[in-house]
């Protein structure tokens, strides 16, 4: 999907020998330098930021809804899509990774000194039904509306329907309905161009905030938790699945997934933002279209590993600063609560937080003080939700293609 831009143009000639991920690099690095020089200014370099991930926000939803119904609309029977291995890849990856995080939590129990700054209007569920009820409701949205709002699963279920009915259109039609998913996929590419001066602001902005990674401080115990388990599920957990899975080296395939999907994910803290970009990666990777077409846009709307692990670690630290106790198939139950929660969480910055309300009431925990550790969230965000993310995001890229047999890096040819 990214091409070299305009390769007859002199500046265009240097931009090209800089490879992309390098490109993101250097904006990262200009990003904290402009922090550390001009703290005060909140318009004009933030303002880069705002409007790569708004862009991004804005033509996903649009991308995912033509790209699948493309998919199914041209897939002829008898050719694999390995939709069925992919799923179980997600939600084996999410009950492990909700498993590690209770582990952790029991190794490494952290506590929080104090619960204040409860995050105010906010209507978190009440319960696993109000979840699937929700559930259910988003999916027979209004289409239209769906593709206002984001709203994935709606945009999932009208793409796939659409998609069904187009494979009995007539042939110009299909062809019409092709040439829209490429000239979608070319607004894509123009977005995603502009990616190294979006992460400088995105930077920037995360520097200098109010607070900025000072508030890290006052909960680093948890916060190095989090990240830890986090971190051990991309570069253990996932690969043990991937070589299950493949009998092949799955690093590779891990390394450059995290290279080119989870830094970009890292900054926007949004899968939804960052499905064109693993849209990219497949394409680089030499994933079939009709596989990841589909199971990209599903896995940035169930599958969330990352949020799983958010959701048990925060709530047990809840659990151990009120002092509960809590038998280990009490946690247990929990964990498979998390699983379920987090296939429900929205992609975007903070959708994970707004699960732990669920999970604490398990343990009896009212929803002031369960608030007021979402309120704690929020502020551990600038690490934990851009690790979160970065994780989610590249486990789509990395089981579709573990799916299809692929664990080595971007072919040659395409970069």
């Amino acid at each position: 999907m990214l091409q070299p831009i305009s390769p007859s143009n002199p500046l265009a000639k240097i931009f090209n020998k800089i490879p992309f991920i390098m490109q993101v690099v250097i904006g990262l690095i200009v990003g904290i330098i402009l922090a550390a020089i001009f703290p005060n200014d909140t318009t004009v370099i933030p303002i880069f930021g705002v409007l790569f991930v708004s862009a991004l926000k804005a033509i996903a939803p649009l991308l995912v809804f033509v790209l699948v119904s493309a998919a199914i609309a041209r897939h002829n029977k008898g050719v694999k899509t390995n939709m069925r291995p992919i799923l179980v890849y997600y939600f084996v990856s999410m009950g492990l990774a909700s498993f590690l995080a209770l582990i952790m939590s029991y190794m490494f129990p952290s506590t929080f000194s104090e619960l204040a700054n409860a995050a105010d209007g906010v209507n978190p569920p009440q319960g696993i039904s109000e979840v699937l009820l929700n559930f259910i409701r988003q999916a027979v949205d209004n289409p239209v509306n769906a593709l206002l709002t984001g709203n994935y699963v709606a945009i999932l279920v009208w793409g796939i329907a659409f998609g069904l009915l187009f494979r009995v259109a007539h042939e110009p039609t299909k062809l019409v309905l092709d040439d829209l998913a490429e000239t979608v996929a070319g607004v894509v590419r123009m977005v995603i161009r502009f990616a190294p001066l979006g992460v400088m602001g995105l930077v920037y902005s995360s520097c200098t905030e109010a607070g900025g990674f000072s508030n890290l401080l006052n909960y680093v115990h948890v916060v190095v938790v989090l990240v830890a388990t986090m971190l051990i599920v991309a570069f253990v957990i996932n690969p043990i699945i991937v070589f299950a899975a493949t009998r092949k080296n799955p690093y590779p395939l891990v390394l450059t997934a995290i290279t080119n999907s989870a830094i970009t994910a890292f900054f926007t803290r949004s899968s939804a933002a960052n499905i064109p970009v693993n849209l990219e990666l497949c394409e680089k990777l030499g994933v079939p279209r009709e596989t990841y077409s589909i199971s990209i846009p599903l896995g940035c709307t169930i599958n969330m590993c990352g949020a799983a692990v958010t959701i048990v670690i925060m709530t047990m630290a809840a659990v151990n600063t009120l002092d509960i106790h809590v038998d280990f198939a009490s946690a247990l139950l929990m964990c498979i609560a998390a699983v379920l929660c987090a296939c429900g969480t929205s992609g975007i910055a903070g959708g994970s937080l707004m699960l732990i309300p669920l999970a604490c009431s398990i343990f009896g925990i009212g929803n002031d003080i369960a608030m007021q550790v979402v309120g704690i969230g929020f502020i551990i965000g600038v690490l934990q939700d851009s690790t979160e993310t970065a994780l989610n995001s590249s486990s789509d890229v990395v089981f579709t293609a573990a799916a299809c047999g692929i664990t080595g890096g971007v072919k040659k040819e395409n970069k």
